[in-house]
């Protein structure tokens, strides 16, 4: 900037202007806030005036609260609310995975996937909803619950290799955009529930450790650490 005697004849000022507004995660404040989506243009300024443009400033995202601004990716990051109702929602649908691959005779597990499941943020959760979701599940697979109700391990294996089963889809729709918040405790947290589930009414079934791994896969856990997780619930007294 050129200054004479306190003056500012020349300089640059960014001009901001707000192009949209909602709710984010902001970090500076630790909790969910409103934002404001703004772009800043460099102008050259005589006597304090903007007159010519001299590029962008970029996109920014301003928190409304501690005005910290943070690049646009701030918006990737769900908010405390939306977090919670995908945490939610993962547990519910690995407790129907596991419940379809294992059949839902054994009151033990049925039990506790309800309590999974409530834990998890479905509060109303009771056992004849889930057994009603079940039913629906084994009528669209074209199966019949009980014993008969399980996919064989070799099929249920190719199921979940990407032909557009049910475990398939929901489980990829329900776990990938989840893990990328999560770190690796809470990835092997939720895995570990569905092991409590699966173990709940006696040793892993094929088909439940079928399921398991494909959970564990959507959670981006290497095989590894699937298996050790697996292990480590099954030792475990419940």
């Amino acid at each position: 900037m050129l200054h004479i005697k306190g003056l500012c004849l020349l300089g640059v000022r960014t001009v901001w202007h707000t192009e949209g507004d909602g709710e984010f995660f902001c970090a500076g404040c630790g909790g969910d806030r409103g934002y404001r989506r703004r772009t800043g243009t460099r102008r050259l300024t005589v006597l304090g005036l903007p007159l010519l443009p001299r590029g962008s400033a970029g996109t920014v995202v301003e928190c409304v609260v501690c005005r910290a601004r943070s690049g646009p990716e701030a918006l990737e990051q769900p908010t405390t609310t939306v977090f919670s109702a995908m945490l939610r929602d993962a547990v519910h649908t690995v407790a129907l995975a596991v419940l379809t691959a294992g059949g839902s005779t054994g009151r033990a597990a049925r039990e506790t996937a309800v309590e999974a499941v409530r834990t998890a943020g479905f509060t109303d959760c009771t056992e004849d909803q889930l057994l009603g979701l079940l039913a629906a599940i084994v009528a669209d697979e074209g199966r019949f619950p009980g014993a008969a109700g399980s996919l064989p391990a070799e099929g249920l294996a190719d199921s979940l290799d990407g032909c557009g089963s049910w475990l398939s889809i929901e489980l990829h729709e329900a776990l990938e955009p989840l893990s990328r918040h999560l770190a690796p405790q809470g990835r092997e947290r939720v895995l570990l529930q569905g092991a409590r589930i699966a173990l709940a009414d006696g040793p892993y079934l094929p088909a439940e450790r079928e399921v398991l791994g494909a959970v564990g896969r959507c959670l981006g856990l290497v095989g590894e650490d699937t298996a050790r997780i697996l292990e480590a619930a099954a030792r475990t007294p419940s």
